[in-house]
């Protein structure tokens, strides 16, 4: 037992000596940990929100309980089941689309033999991820809205056209097309990276042994950035009711008509709310089940990757 306890505190001395030799270093993370339990850490016991009825003269601690009683109530909501399905059809569209073009680009861009080259395309593809959805969004009504550009064109060449924007089944491809344009530059910097850590020599040893470009992408930059895009699919798979469904996004441009195919998660949360002023318990029971959810897609999602020989998170 003194052992133990002589091991513990000698362990606490340690500690605390290379906390004051690396001191700046801590004080650089320590503005970092204070927004992370302000923001993140400490509104989590308005959870709790989801197993009561809230109460406004009461308030959180004082609401009453009601057990999950809101959760039933979801499992027999029509309109929650559609955005939920709404919510995963977009999500994992996006995510089965999206994902691999800014691995595709990463690897395209690190074969331009020119640097000058490189830089101006992946400055072109990345400058759009800048442009907050409020201005993007405007600049796609002006495009695609009934009286904008695009329907102008097509009545040109006599067709007639209906607006992306209200119509059920141009909606989803809008927001696949806009999603890509706007983040695959910016997505694709991280995997640049990757392959920036990759041996020259490796590629020269295969030049030399007569690889074609094909090859040497197949056979060294892909083995060099494989365990980096396992990990940025997990965090995906993992993000995917999150912001993955891209709130901004669809907030910026749905409208009335498309509702029934374009209303994810966050959307029917924050339009139910300050429209019609729903229950906030159900919303946080709303709220918590999507986390639950994104929580078991991660472990999933790990669990695969480090079946499949790649190192997951955990």
């Amino acid at each position: 037992m003194m052992t133990k306890s002589l091991q513990v505190r000698e362990n606490k001395r340690s500690l605390g000596k290379a906390i004051v030799q690396h001191k700046y270093f801590y004080l650089m993370v320590l503005p970092v940990v204070i927004w992370y339990i302000l923001f993140s850490y400490g509104p989590m016991y308005g959870v709790i929100l989801a197993f009561k009825t809230f109460d406004y003269s009461a308030g959180i601690w004082g609401s009453p309980w009601i057990g999950f009683e809101h959760f039933k109530t979801l499992a027999s909501d029509v309109e929650f089941r559609n955005v939920f399905k709404n919510t995963l059809i977009i999500s994992f569209t996006k995510l089965i689309i999206h994902f691999p073009l800014p691995v595709i680009l990463a690897m395209v861009l690190n074969e331009f033999s020119r640097n000058r080259a490189r830089k101006f395309f992946q400055t072109v593809l990345t400058f759009p991820h800048f442009i907050s959805w409020v201005v993007l969004a405007g600049v796609i009504m002006n495009i695609v809205s009934t009286d904008g550009v695009y329907t102008q064109i097509l009545s040109l060449f006599g067709v007639e056209a209906t607006s992306p924007l209200t119509d059920v089944d141009s909606f989803r491809p809008l927001l696949y097309i806009t999603h890509i344009w706007k983040e695959i530059g910016w997505d694709s910097i991280i995997y640049m990276a990757a392959l920036a850590g990759v041996n020259p020599e490796l590629y020269e040893a295969a030049e030399m042994d007569g690889a074609s470009r094909m090859k040497r992408i197949i056979y060294v930059a892909w083995p060099g950035i494989k365990s980096t895009v396992a990990i940025m699919l997990i965090l995906a798979v993992g993000n995917s009711l999150g912001q993955g469904s891209g709130f901004e996004q669809i907030f910026n441009l749905y409208t009335a008509p498309v509702y029934s195919v374009a209303d994810t998660i966050d959307t029917y949360i924050y339009r139910t709310t300050f429209t019609t002023g729903a229950d906030f318990g159900y919303m946080t029971a709303l709220g918590l089940l999507k986390s639950v959810i994104n929580l078991i897609l991660l472990y999933l999602a790990n669990t695969i990757v480090k079946r499949s020989g790649e190192q997951g998170l955990y």
